[in-house]
């Protein structure tokens, strides 16, 4: 059964079996925005979500994938969706980083994870967005893990950027910070450089 994170909820990487996750999927779901026009047309606004994780050995920033840059070791994002689902949720998430944990250079100890706005609209106007740990890959989800629902949640509300959370390697093993921080640095290279390194 996936587990609902809350707000600085620390979670061990591991199946119900016991076994290590160590291969598995973020995703960044969400959908574009339905509004009725003249004469009673529906109209569609898109929605531009981004999804980016930051790479660091211990607090020392080494890299970053996002849609400009789609991949690292161990790491590869799916691309960039600048619409969101039209008509609603399609069961797939609209960017996702798949990451291998056995696959990352060995001095790597924190991936941390944030979600923007690239088209400046707040996360409470936006339909079902929400995010998902899940083993498989961007075009088939087989077991969900973990799930965290953005736009239900009132500290989100107003807000178009956040740290989502942080993968952190603890005595050698891998484990999930939720962090659900919202932050008023929307540019990728100021949650980087600003709001993220409070975190590490």
């Amino acid at each position: 059964m996936a587990v609902s994170l809350v707000k600085g909820q620390k979670i061990s990487l591991k199946k119900e079996s016991g076994e290590k996750l160590s291969a598995f999927c973020v995703g960044a779901n969400w959908g574009a925005i339905s509004k009725k026009g003249w004469f009673g047309n529906n109209k569609t606004e898109a929605v531009d979500l981004d999804l980016s994780v930051g790479i660091f050995a211990d607090q020392k920033f080494v890299d970053c994938v996002y849609y400009g840059k789609q991949a690292a070791s161990g790491i590869k994002h799916s691309g960039d969706d600048r619409t969101g689902d039209v008509g609603g949720d399609d069961g797939l998430d609209n960017e996702v980083i798949s990451i291998a944990l056995d696959s990352l250079q060995p001095e790597i100890t924190q991936l941390v994870f944030v979600l923007s706005s690239y088209t400046h609209i707040k996360f409470d106007a936006i339909p079902f967005a929400s995010i998902r740990l899940y083993e498989g890959t961007p075009s088939q989800v087989r077991s969900i893990f973990a799930t965290y629902n953005v736009a239900n949640d009132a500290t989100f509300a107003g807000k178009e950027a956040m740290i989502l959370g942080k993968l952190y390697k603890h005595n050698g093993e891998w484990k999930f910070s939720a962090i659900g921080e919202p932050t008023a640095d929307s540019k990728l290279e100021d949650l980087l450089s600003k709001s993220v390194p409070k975190y590490l």
